[in-house]
């Protein structure tokens, strides 16, 4: 392989490293993490995002390690900026960054597995009990000066299906089953788990009165939560997505919701974030949009980033990384 310009520039001793911060809350619930961060590098830049590819390749200019949030990565990141040794997400997600660009211009990409995974499970709970019980509608009509007998349903003894049994799955499943509910899951990378059964694609969506999505985003799994599988579902059934808004075909969800069998949604995510003032979902009372909480509890941001802080810290020390992407 013919040496880049990245390989001829020397690594420089940490104290001498520039760092770019873009993840707002990075350091918000433990001031320490910031403090450690700016004694040991030679300079610290706070940059608020979500940052595009243009605004982010423009702001980390000479640095030598980037802690970041759902910023664009892409290729053009890397190639304008060369003297950029690791990407430290703080999260787990890394669809928003070029993996293959960054290991042809030798930029480490590493990420925080497991530090948000018990927030986003108890959010998902909490999500499946505001979708079961008039929480949000009695809330309003009493606000209105209503006091009207409303009706819910309880979640006992209905089923759970999990689609993507990782960490988050599991803990969701392990909730659920507190809770009195039956877990199912689908994941093909899963051999074994902690729910009542592991079922096909067919089965997960027959047989769940509350569908949660907690699949990764690839290629093979945008939009698997189609207009086929949004058919099959269950008559009366919701779905909850805390994982990654592509996940969902937002267009399906809408007809699944219209004309389909789904009773609601709930959905912590959405293809774009923001979503656009016209967005077929954000006028519905059938759909419950929150702007991308699930990660964001006071123990989970420390979490993410003490474990994106120790990996910055190792690479540009010549360390390797615990957790590479």
């Amino acid at each position: 392989m013919t040496p880049s310009v990245r390989d001829q520039i020397p690594l420089r001793h940490l104290s001498d490293c520039v760092v770019v911060v873009t993840p707002r809350s990075f350091g918000m619930h433990d001031a320490s993490l910031r403090a450690e961060l700016e004694r040991k590098v030679g300079e610290v830049r706070y940059q608020p995002g979500p940052l595009s590819a243009d605004d982010l390749a423009a702001a980390i200019a000479g640095a030598d390690g980037l802690l970041a949030g759902v910023d664009e990565i892409d290729a053009s990141v890397f190639e304008r900026a060369p003297q950029l040794r690791i990407v430290a997400r703080y999260g787990t997600g890394v669809d928003r960054v070029d993996l293959k660009a960054a290991a042809q211009h030798g930029v480490t990409v590493t990420t925080t597995p497991g530090a948000n995974a018990n927030a986003v499970a108890e959010l998902t709970i909490a999500l499946m009990l505001t979708l079961a019980r008039p929480i949000v509608t009695g809330r309003d009509r009493v606000r209105a000066g209503e006091w009207p007998a409303l009706q819910g349903i309880e979640i006992a003894g209905r089923t759970i299906g999990l689609l993507g049994l990782g960490r988050i799955g599991g803990l969701v499943a392990k909730k659920a089953a507190g809770l009195g509910l039956r877990t199912i899951a689908y994941d093909p990378y899963v051999s074994a788990g902690e729910v009542d059964a592991l079922v096909d694609l067919d089965a997960l969506a027959s047989e769940s009165d509350f569908l949660s999505v907690h699949a990764p985003l690839t290629a093979e799994t945008r939009g698997v939560v189609g207009r086929t599988l949004l058919e099959r579902m269950k008559p009366g059934s919701v779905l909850i997505n805390t994982a990654r808004g592509d996940l969902v075909d937002e267009y399906a969800l809408v007809w699944a919701l219209d004309h389909g069998p789904l009773r609601a949604a709930a959905l912590d995510v959405l293809s774009e974030e923001p979503p656009p003032a016209d967005s077929q979902l954000l006028p519905r009372d059938d759909v419950l949009i929150t702007p991308h909480v699930g990660p964001h509890t006071a123990e989970a941001t420390t979490a993410m980033g003490r474990i994106a802080l120790d990996e910055l810290l190792a690479v540009l020390s010549g360390q390797p990384p615990r957790y590479p992407a």
